[in-house]
């Protein structure tokens, strides 16, 4: 089953998809994509492992997905957005390139019998970017969360903390 959780930032997107995993699996598995890019980053990264008690296993992974999730498993996938920025940092800001790399991968991953969470964010419904790298990111996350949600089993909004089924 794949469950898509999408939101503004601290809309209560993390919070919502470790309690939805947990009420699915004793043993939920953590996937973080991001790389480290500053000591805030790492700090909000701690926190986000510290917000998880001892039956979580966490997993870094970058872009690989598919490797990582196992048949019969639940995990939590957090998030598309850093995950979409490793590919788009690797092509050079290339929207394409990342989109259909993405894309590809993505669809790897839903062929794999297991619960998966996936959290995203809405960051086209924010301020408008004022850079041309900025816009074409946000393109790109736009054009990937359409994708996602096309497949998804379920598909959450989160505003101020507050669940709303889109799907």
């Amino acid at each position: 089953m794949l469950y898509y959780i999408t939101g503004g930032e601290r809309s209560g997107k993390s919070s919502y998809a470790q309690n939805l995993a947990l009420e699915l699996s004793k043993e939920p598995i953590y996937i973080a994509t991001s790389r480290i890019w500053d000591e805030n980053h790492q700090k909000r990264i701690d926190r986000h492992i510290a917000d998880r008690d001892d039956s979580w296993t966490s997993i870094e992974e970058e872009k690989e997905l598919s490797k990582v999730v196992k048949k019969n498993t639940t995990v939590v996938i957090d998030c598309v957005t850093l995950w979409l920025t490793n590919f788009f940092m690797d092509t050079k800001s290339d929207v394409e390139t990342s989109l259909n790399l993405a894309k590809k991968e993505f669809d790897k991953l839903i062929t794999i019998d297991a619960n998966i969470i996936i959290i995203s964010n809405e960051i086209g419904m924010g301020v408008h970017a004022t850079t041309k790298i900025g816009r074409k990111f946000t393109e790109l996350q736009g054009w990937m969360n359409q994708h996602i949600a096309k497949y998804a089993d379920q598909a959450i909004l989160m505003v101020s903390g507050i669940p709303v089924k889109i799907k």
